[in-house]
């Protein structure tokens, strides 16, 4: 391929003229070449393949009113950080900031065995980014594995006895306070460890608070257990061994045979339908025979007793004088005692003096006399 000239005249000021050739520099051109492709294959590189990446959280520790999260750190590529937010249960919960490198956070004050869910939103120069939804669950009052105890001043022994007592209820010790620390157990409040405590608001208790724990099987009050706190406020149960046993006791003994809704109902609604019992005996006149017409009450008598009888001394042995001055016949003297029972015997039932006088009538003769004509 022919390389192009191309003339120039320039005429000098004397009058002389002079020529000039140009000619094209390929080498030139192939390096400048190469070095733009160099630029644009570092422009992609940089900008175009490599992007933001979505945040991925987890659980560190949960108890049972707080959760610890934790995330790997933010992928952000060649965009620019503007926002990292927590929502909780959908909503938002709070801004997490970015200037001092946090990848962990607490969310305290949650309910005792509840599940929540969490997630982060990352918002970029490049877009917008969101993890994957975290469900965590807090624990209930007698899981003791989310109680992390940095131990402080302590005597050997005693630090020797917490090891075990957090070991045996499946919690954890760690030596420096963090953000995961649930307690912090010494006897004297001194120290580095003891400050930063302090200023992260995280319990200092005694060694006493962690056996309390493993005594009653759950976690237990903190008020009495502080440095400076009463002995007498701390409340102290049954232990867990004891607990056990009396439940063992109340399983071996006999259980009584528990009656259906019907056994229960069915007895009830018999002696709701059946009459009362009278609490009385059975009433006199429904085992005698029924009166006679004489014998039946009247409403117009005032005075059902029998008219009163002559004293025996009065009489002779063989009877007693009648109204006309007569003796009576012991068959007589029969039928008026039998009579008078009859008529005491129905005395609640009103027998009128009227039909009284009618039943003697029909026993005593007829020519006989009032009881005033009766001389003594």
């Amino acid at each position: 391929m022919p390389v192009a000239q191309n003339y120039i005249v320039i005429r000098p000021i004397e009058g002389s003229a002079i020529d000039i050739t140009v000619a094209r520099n390929t080498t030139s051109e192939i390096t400048s070449q190469k070095s733009f492709a160099a630029l644009q294959s570092s422009i992609l590189n940089a900008y175009g393949l490599a992007s933001p990446t979505a945040p991925v959280i987890r659980c560190r520790n949960a108890t049972q009113t707080s959760v610890v999260l934790e995330w790997d750190p933010i992928e952000l590529a060649t965009a620019d950080l503007r926002s990292l937010s927590l929502y909780r249960n959908g909503a938002k919960a709070g801004v997490i900031p970015q200037d001092k490198g946090i990848q962990a956070t607490k969310v305290s004050g949650l309910a005792v065995d509840t599940e929540y869910t969490f997630h982060l939103v990352m918002r970029t120069s490049a877009g917008q980014y969101s993890s994957e939804k975290l469900a965590v669950k807090t624990h209930k009052m007698t899981d003791l594995s989310g109680i992390t105890v940095t131990p402080g001043v302590l005597p050997p022994p005693l630090r020797e006895s917490l090891t075990g007592a957090v070991d045996r209820i499946g919690g954890k010790i760690v030596e420096n306070v963090r953000i995961d620390t649930t307690h912090f157990v010494c006897t004297e409040g001194r120290g580095p460890q003891w400050e930063k405590a302090q200023e992260m608001n995280i319990p200092i208790v005694r060694p006493e608070w962690v056996e309390g724990c493993e005594r009653e099987g759950r976690i237990v009050g903190v008020r009495g257990y502080y440095l400076n706190a009463d002995p007498r406020l701390r409340q102290v149960g049954q232990s867990v061994g004891m607990q056990q046993q009396q439940q063992q006791q109340q399983s071996q003994r006999p259980q009584q045979p528990q009656r259906t809704e019907s056994q229960r109902t069915v007895p009830l609604q018999e002696r709701q339908q059946q009459p009362p019992t009278p609490l009385t005996s059975q009433p006199l006149s429904s085992t005698l025979p029924p009166p006679s017409p004489s014998e039946r009450p009247s409403s117009n008598s005032e005075d059902s007793r029998p008219p009163p009888s002559v004293p025996e001394k009065d009489h002779p042995a063989q009877g007693r004088p009648s109204a006309d001055g007569t003796e009576e016949s012991e068959e007589g003297e029969e039928g008026d005692e039998v009579a008078s029972t009859r008529k005491e015997e129905h005395g609640d039932l009103g027998v009128s003096s009227s039909e009284d006088e009618k039943a003697e009538g029909a026993q005593t003769p007829a020519g006989a006399g009032s009881f005033d004509d009766v001389k003594l």
